[in-house]
């Protein structure tokens, strides 16, 4: 009977070995070709279509600012009139100006010639029939002199080129962000499973080991049992850690393009970077200069302060058009073609020969132009305050990052230890089972909470790697280099 039990527990062994289907195939590459940050940091920046993207928020912006200069733009412009009836000529006008607008108190050059002739034209407009040349100045001396429509349009646009540049620098580290945390899962993925089939690989050796002596008569069929359980047991997990480790995989690929565009996968055979378990944490003055730097350079605040030159620059005209409207022009005349022939001192240009003209405007209750001033100040004071909140916030989230940091550090500590003492817990469980006076559950359990203990350890390595980047990230810049 006791030959038979023997044989039927060998029969036993033979069938969870032949059973075993993890054990013998797994698709994920224990050994391969290292993929490092580094690596991942060169695709991203290079090709990845929302950097790209981001890099167009600049050129958008200043093709904003060359449509602004348009209105500084020199105009030409000419018009010709004729009406002959008859035999009388009633007009024959002609006329050309170049206007430039300048820069300085919101002037405008003019260079003209007019020629207008014939029996009904108008006495004040009639010229000879060598017509009249024109030079003038158009200078509003009210409202439109300190800063004009087009003047404000141009400030705005340049104002929001700083706004572009913020905006660009956001989103290029938002996609850095999420790269780095998705590489850190894939990292957490990657040990975990080669922790989990470890396990396995050493169950299996067990497992073999006691199905031997089982069969020489050493070891009871329950331990055989025992131990074949505990294979299929951390084979689940192994089964479970593989699907995860490609899943993280697929994820990380999302950030991974060549230069042409075309999407790229992550290689089977990649493996992540190895990271010392020894973290170093960040001393007091990395938090200072992060804070400074955020302080200073942050894109929400550039944005902010973007916005707030924009509306000090709408207060401004907003301001001067409460002014009245007060625009003198005038220009020197003279019958001169050109610079060649010769022309009497009476006819070229000179102070007895000109034309002078005066505007003035000015609205009774100015009600429109004070509503916009005030909807625009009102504007202003938002902007302030959210500037404060923003600030405030940006500096405690960088704050709360270095000290979860911290935290992690010191559960590293504690976790090494705890490491180190379950190690001496198994070897001496395994040394009193060669003695007889243990068990393969108490090992089997030993071991398992070891493995446990080295997982949670992958987990506060790739959880404190995350958290150091999302400091950088937080002060509105990225990490220089990794740890």
């Amino acid at each position: 009977m006791k030959l038979k039990r023997y044989l039927a527990a060998g029969l036993f062994v033979l069938l969870l070995l032949r059973g075993s289907a993890f054990a013998q195939t797994t698709p994920v590459a224990d050994t391969g070709r290292m993929f490092s940050l580094e690596d991942l940091e060169g695709i991203v920046f290079r090709h990845h279509p929302i950097v790209k993207q981001a890099a167009l928020l600049s050129d958008v912006a200043r093709a904003h600012v060359l449509q602004s200069l348009g209105y500084f733009d020199p105009a030409l412009k000419a018009a010709l009139g004729r009406k002959l009836f008859g035999n009388t000529e009633y007009y024959n006008n002609w006329g050309g100006e170049l206007k430039v607008p300048l820069y300085v108190a919101g002037a405008d050059l003019k260079v003209g010639y007019d020629r207008n002739v014939g029996t009904y034209t108008a006495p004040e407009t009639r010229t000879g029939t060598d017509g009249l040349t024109a030079i003038g100045l158009s200078i509003p001396l009210g409202q439109g002199m300190l800063i004009d429509a087009r003047r404000s349009t141009l400030w705005q646009a340049k104002a929001m080129v700083n706004y572009a540049e913020a905006d660009k620098v956001k989103q290029i580290n938002g996609v850095w962000f999420d790269a780095v945390k998705d590489y850190w899962n894939w990292y957490y993925a990657y040990r975990e499973y080669m922790l989990v089939k470890e396990g396995v690989d050493l169950a299996m050796k067990r497992f073999r080991a006691v199905s031997s002596q089982t069969l020489m008569g050493d070891k009871p069929p329950i331990d055989s049992i025992e131990a074949g359980i505990t294979v299929q047991d951390r084979e689940i997990q192994l089964a479970k850690s593989v699907i995860e480790v490609q899943n993280a995989m697929l994820i990380l690929s999302n950030h991974l393009w060549n230069e042409n565009g075309v999407p790229l996968e992550l290689p089977l055979n990649a493996v992540p970077q190895e990271v010392d378990q020894d973290l170093h944490l960040p001393d007091r003055n990395l938090l200072d200069t992060l804070l400074g730097q955020a302080d200073r350079q942050h894109p929400e605040l550039v944005k902010l302060r973007a916005k707030g030159d924009q509306l000090d620059i709408e207060r401004r005209y907003r301001q001067e058009l409460l002014k009245p409207k007060v625009n003198i022009s005038g220009a020197l005349l003279s019958t001169r073609r050109d610079f060649g022939s010769h022309v009497p001192d009476y006819y070229d240009f000179n102070w007895s020969n000109y034309k002078v003209g005066v505007e003035f405007a000015f609205p009774l209750f100015l009600r429109s132009e004070r509503g916009k001033l005030k909807e625009v100040k009102i504007k202003q004071q938002q902007l302030s305050y959210d500037l404060v909140q923003s600030g405030r916030e940006i500096s405690t989230t960088i704050t709360a990052s270095y000290n979860s940091l911290t935290a992690y550090k010191s559960q590293m500590t504690v976790q090494i230890q705890s490491i180190n003492n379950q190690q001496l817990l198994l070897n001496g469980e395994l040394q009193k089972f060669d003695l007889g006076e243990s068990t393969l559950f108490l090992i089997n359990s030993r071991e398992s909470k070891l493995i446990d203990m080295k997982i949670k350890r992958e987990s506060i390595i790739s959880g404190y790697q995350k958290k150091l980047a999302e400091l950088y990230y937080k002060a509105g810049t990225r990490q220089p280099q990794y740890l």
